[in-house]
Formats: structure tokens, C-alpha cells, sequence
């Protein structure tokens, strides 16, 4: 990415990164369909209601993933092979280490956790269900993110493409059996999850182990090289704690939710696989832009990061437009999809169409945040997110739940935080934080 066009090494990167996306959503997005319209609303909102607690511990290893994935990039725009190489075996060691940790804590705070969200009686049991599988087979989603993140670090965004298309067609496939044919309602679209996440994990390692590349995984190698951990973690985890601390507190939006009912808590969780579906975009263009000024940061190339941070957020804000119309008028039907009662679309709808409006706000806050981080400032930018989408929005929250006894003024509190995160962000931006933690980057690479 540090020659050529930008706008078409952006455009030709982003697109399989997108259909990846897609592939990858479809998962939980068919698993909310078929027990939404094949056992029941109160399935769906226990599948639906696990989405908070599954993002607060996947966050933790995004964002060291994102720590490796630019020390990778990086490496590659400099041309330091033996740089990759160590890099890539430090960080699958690592995460084969991080898969039983988070295995077993996953296993024991399912319960612990849904408690604290106040789930109801009716929806506790499938939820302790879907997410007791879900986290005994996690290792598997883990090991797929990172060794694609791999790839994708050094510009290979197709081959990860092709492994979730398998994978999510598998998925489809097995949720219809397990659910329809088997009858074994949440456990069936957990396992058919667990069991596709782990074969798309077993592809990408066999990729890893078979390339000609510098990235290539060579299992005896297979070794942690400390001075590269240490840089993962100083940008990774910051990144972690936003991320993690973020979804942790939606754990508490979801609380806030759950006390009108399981009708609200279906509705909310369609709005949030809708939202998921339109945040693929946003996702694309982080990874995109975190990728491409890591690496012409890497190459001490800092006027063309900065066209590719200007190209990325244009990009991003025009296809935004055309979601937000798109599911602005379709929204009734869109939830329909998931379930069709009349107390579930009506939720549904309302707070797609409501919060959707926000979302340009959102594009802004995460675009300008991961180009700092693929810079290599990870620090800053975690205080920035953490004091809008945690701090900010639970303040908010509170006073909203206290003053108001009605559900749209809670759904408001993340377009509270995508608004404070948003104006943090673009000041901190034009105070050339971006040129400074860029340059300190290239200078640690040169020296």
C-alpha cells in the first residue's frame, strides 16, 4: 500500500475485506433468524441479549490483534522480513496461550453475567445455553481472527475472504438441521457456530503453514520474542480496554433494556443485527485505513497516510448515506425477518430508524481513531473512546433511566456517545497528534 493509487489500493484492499465482513456477520445474523422464527421471540432475545457479554471478551483480543496487525504492517512497509517474521509467530503463540484463558473465563462468567444484566426468568435458561457452547469452542473464532488478521496485515485480504463464505454457508447450513430437523433450538445455532468457526480456524492455519511468504508459520519457530510482545501490548492494549470496557458497558444498555420486557429485548436485538450489518462497512474502513498508514508510516511516507485517512473517511460517509435511506424506509420489514410480532417489529423498527440517523457521527469517531492507531498511538486515542462510549454514555444512561421511564431515551445513549467521541476525536486529530505519534513510529522502525 505504500505505491500506486490510493483510492484504488483502498477500494481493491477493502472489498473482499467487506465481503469477509459480511460472511463473518452472517453467522450471528442466520442464528437470529432461524430461532426467531423457529422456537420463538424469547429465544431471540436470548441469543440477541448475549451479544454484549460475547463482544466484552472478543474485545480484549481485537485489540491486541489490532496491536499485532500494525507491528506487522508496519514491519512489511518497512521492509523488515525478520521484523514479520518473528512478529507472526510471537502473536499465533500468543493467541494458542490466550484461546484457553478465555475459554475458561468465558465458561465461568456466563451466569455471573446475565444475572448482572437482569435477564429475565423466561430468557435465562437459553441464554446460559447459547453462550456455555458458544465459549467452549472459542478458541476457534480466535485463532481465524488473528491468522487472518495476519494476512491482512501484510495485504492479503482475499484469502480470508474465501474461508468465512465456507464457513458461513456451513453455518447456514447446519443451523437449519440442528434447529429444524433436530429440534434443538439455541444449543443447535451454537454448535453450528462453534463447529464453523473452528474449521474456518483449521483453513487459515494450513494457509499460514503452506505460504511462500515472510509470513509463513513455521511451527517450530513457534516461539514469543518479548521486545515484539511488549509492542503488541503497548498499542494493543489500550485498544483492548476501549474495546473491552466498551462492550462491558453495553452489558448495562442491555440491563436498561431489559426491564420493558422481552418483546423490547427481541426488538433490540433485531436493531442490533441490523446495526451489525451496517457497521460491516465501518469495520471495513477501519481496517482499511489502520493498515494503510501503518504501513506508509512504516515507510516514512506521511503526506500519503494522510490522503489515504481523507480518502477512507469519504468513502466511508457516502456509503453511510445510502444505508441510513435504505433502512430508514425498510426498517419494518427488516425486522420482520427476525420475527414477526407486532410488538417485536414495532421495537425493532423504531430503534433502527432512530439511531441509524447517528451514525455519521459514529464514522467520524472510529475513522480518526484507528488511523492514530495504525500511527501508532493507541494510548490516546483509548482515553478519547473510553470517556465517550463508557464514561459519557453511562452518565447519560443513569440520568436518562432515572428521569424518564421510557425506552427511546435510553436507545439515544449511543448516539450521546458516537456525538462526545466524535468532536474528542477531530479536536485531538487537529492538534497534529496524528504527524507526532506517526513520526515516533517511523523513528523507532529506523532505529
Amino acid at each position: 500500500m505504500t505505491s500506486g493509487s490510493v483510492w484504488k489500493q483502498l477500494i481493491q484492499f477493502s472489498i473482499p475485506l467487506l465481503l469477509g465482513y459480511l460472511f463473518q456477520q452472517m453467522y450471528s445474523t442466520v442464528d437470529s433468524i432461524v430461532v426467531g422464527n423457529f422456537v420463538g421471540k424469547q429465544a431471540l432475545a436470548a441469543v440477541g441479549s448475549t451479544t454484549s457479554i460475547i463482544n466484552t471478551l472478543i474485545g480484549v483480543f481485537t485489540g491486541f490483534a489490532t496491536g499485532a496487525g500494525v507491528v506487522i504492517a508496519q514491519g512489511c512497509g518497512a521492509g523488515d522480513r525478520e521484523r514479520v517474521h518473528d512478529a507472526v509467530h510471537t502473536v499465533m503463540l500468543f493467541t494458542f496461550l490466550l484461546s484457553v484463558v478465555f475459554t475458561a473465563a468465558g465458561m465461568l462468567l456466563v451466569r455471573p453475567m446475565l444475572v448482572m444484566m437482569a435477564t429475565p426468568d423466561d430468557v435465562m435458561p437459553e441464554a446460559e445455553t447459547f453462550l456455555s457452547i458458544y465459549f467452549a469452542g472459542v478458541s476457534g473464532l480466535l485463532v481465524y481472527n488473528m491468522g487472518s488478521g495476519v494476512l491482512r496485515a501484510v495485504g492479503d485480504s482475499r484469502r480470508p475472504l474465501y474461508f468465512l463464505v465456507f464457513a458461513a454457508v456451513l453455518n447456514t447450513a447446519l443451523d437449519l438441521l440442528f434447529v429444524i430437523v433436530f429440534h434443538w433450538g439455541v444449543a443447535g445455532v451454537a454448535w453450528s457456530t462453534t463447529i464453523s468457526q473452528a474449521l474456518s480456524a483449521v483453513l487459515v492455519l494450513v494457509t499460514l503453514s503452506r505460504s511462500e511468504g515472510v509470513y509463513r508459520l513455521v511451527w517450530r519457530d513457534l516461539r514469543i520474542a518479548k521486545p515484539l510482545l511488549r509492542e503488541m501490548l503497548r498499542i494493543g492494549f489500550p485498544t483492548s480496554v476501549q474495546m473491552a470496557l466498551t462492550a462491558f458497558s453495553n452489558v448495562f444498555v442491555q440491563g436498561y433494556i431489559n426491564f420493558f420486557g422481552s418483546a423490547c429485548m427481541a426488538g433490540w436485538a433485531t436493531y442490533v443485527k441490523i446495526d451489525q450489518i451496517l457497521d460491516l462497512t465501518l469495520q471495513t474502513m477501519t481496517m482499511s485505513v489502520t493498515t494503510f498508514v501503518g504501513q506508509n508510516i512504516g515507510a516514512g511516507l506521511f503526506r500519503r497516510a494522510k490522503k489515504g485517512l481523507s480518502a477512507t473517511m469519504v468513502l466511508l460517509l457516502s456509503c453511510t448515506a445510502l444505508e441510513i435511506a435504505l433502512v430508514t424506509v425498510f426498517a419494518p420489514q427488516l425486522a420482520a425477518l427476525f420475527n414477526p410480532d407486532d410488538g417485536v417489529v414495532r421495537y425493532g423498527a423504531l430503534f433502527v430508524r432512530l439511531i441509524s440517523a447517528f451514525y455519521p457521527l459514529a464514522c467520524v469517531a472510529n475513522i480518526l481513531a484507528a488511523a492514530l492507531r495504525g500511527a501508532g498511538d493507541a494510548n490516546n486515542t483509548m482515553l478519547i473512546l473510553l470517556g465517550s462510549f463508557v464514561v459519557a454514555r453511562q452518565i447519560y444512561l443513569f440520568i436518562a433511566s432515572h428521569t424518564a421511564n421510557a425506552v427511546i431515551p435510553i436507545a439515544l445513549g449511543y448516539p450521546f456517545g458516537w456525538f462526545v467521541a466524535a468532536a474528542a476525536m477531530f479536536v485531538y486529530y487537529k492538534m497534529n497528534g496524528f504527524e507526532r505519534c506517526g513520526r515516533r513510529a517511523a523513528v523507532k522502525l529506523s532505529g
